[in-house]
Order: C-alpha cells, then sequence, then structure tokens
C-alpha cells in the first residue's frame, strides 16, 4: 500500500501560458480567442468535429464567440485556447476537467482541433505541455483520458499519447440523446518520467526529416525507454 500520510491537496488550475515550440497554451478568453476560433470551429464544414462533443455544431462563428464568453467564467471545465505560434492565432481549444485537487486527480477533455492543427507536431504538443503541467506544476497523481466508446480515432490518440486504458463504464451517460459507453484511459505519476521523455524526444526536431515526416513515433521511443529502464 502506497504511503500518503504527507499528502496534501493540489493547486486548481491558475491559467498561466504554456509555452511549447510549436503552440502556446493560453487561458481561454473569448475577446482574445473567441472570433479566431470561430473562424475555424463553425459552418457546416466542421460539423463533424462534435460529433463525439456535448456541444451542438456551431453554424456560425458568432456562436463559438458566446460559447467562449460562457465558458471563460467557468472554472470546472477550465478551458484553454491552443495558439498557432507561427500565426499567433487560435486553432483548436480543449480543458482540464473533473478537477480532484484533494486526490490529485484532473483529466483532459473537450478536445476540439481545427483541420490547421490537425495530424501535425502542433496537435501533439498541446497534450505534452498539459500533462507536464499537470504533474509538475501542479503536482497531480492521476491525469486521465475518456471518450465514447465509438469514437475509435479518441482511444487511438489516447494510446499514442501514452494513455493506458484501464475500461469500459457501460451507459455512463447520456448525450445528444444517445447512450455513451465512455472508455477509460489515464498516466499516473510513476509513468510519467517514460512519458515525457518519448514526448520529448519525439518533438525534438532531430526526429523530423526534411519534409516534416517523423523518423520515429512517439510509440517506438516511449517503449525504448521504457526497456532502458531498470
Amino acid at each position: 500500500m502506497t504511503e500518503l500520510s504527507t499528502w496534501t491537496a493540489r493547486p486548481l488550475p491558475d491559467g498561466r501560458p504554456l509555452e511549447g515550440r510549436h503552440v502556446r497554451l493560453e487561458r481561454l478568453d473569448a475577446a482574445r480567442h473567441g472570433a479566431e476560433l470561430g473562424a475555424v470551429l463553425s459552418g457546416p464544414e466542421t460539423a463533424s468535429l462534435y460529433d463525439y462533443l456535448g456541444d451542438a455544431p456551431p453554424d456560425s462563428p458568432a456562436e463559438v464567440i458566446a460559447w467562449a464568453e460562457r465558458m471563460e467564467a467557468v472554472a470546472d471545465p477550465f478551458f484553454y485556447a491552443i495558439v498557432d505560434r507561427a500565426t499567433g492565432k487560435a486553432v483548436g481549444r480543449f480543458a482540464l476537467m473533473r478537477i480532484d485537487p484533494a486526490n490529485g486527480v484532473i483529466e483532459v477533455g473537450n478536445v476540439l482541433y481545427s483541420p490547421l492543427l490537425a495530424r501535425s507536431a502542433g496537435a501533439t504538443e498541446p497534450q505534452y505541455l498539459l500533462a507536464r503541467h499537470v504533474f509538475g506544476d501542479l503536482g497531480y497523481r492521476r491525469h486521465e483520458w475518456k471518450c465514447n466508446n465509438l469514437n475509435a480515432p479518441s482511444k487511438r490518440a489516447g494510446v499514442r499519447l501514452g494513455f493506458s486504458y484501464e475500461g469500459l463504464f457501460k451507459q455512463h451517460m447520456i448525450i445528444k440523446g444517445h447512450n455513451r459507453d465512455t472508455a477509460w484511459f489515464a498516466i499516473v505519476d510513476r509513468e510519467w518520467p517514460v512519458i515525457r521523455g518519448a514526448f520529448e524526444a519525439w518533438l525534438d526536431p532531430a526526429n523530423f526529416d526534411a519534409a516534416g515526416a517523423q523518423v520515429r513515433s512517439l510509440a517506438a521511443i516511449r517503449a525504448g525507454l521504457a526497456g532502458a529502464r531498470p
């Protein structure tokens, strides 16, 4: 049994900017990010991005701005805008949520990347920055990833990022009039050093060729580091 007699409750997220090579995470601010997110996360061409979210697909940028105005005042979920450092514009958003400071448990969710961010190094780096903040700055013990069990891309993404599958919660929620069985994944603090090292090695510019293709996959790097540890 793990001894935790000296454990103290962890701090809440404080909204500090989290700087990466490709992106910067900023506390959601409707005045700063609303219009930029509205431009890339609304309209019929983006509707499928909302299939597994609780949000209805917004028809116009104004709806995204109104959403941001509501969410910037909410402490849980605690939303971040993902800002492309090359352009200075917000290109996605996600949140820390179901925050449990007493037990050191926190979840990343409400993940929504625009097509400008998807399938790029800039899509992986936000998850690294947030996890590094969760374990390093805030000192949480457990970082969770949950998704609709029908959402195969999200399940693959969780595993790729280093979250371990923990099981299926049947009939967990009703979302948009449909049942949701929820797949649960997590990283715990003792696993984080290897996962952090893999993220940092994968994100290193030396891991990408002249065309921008990865040399080694994140999973392969992580497996190598895990095998090297005593």
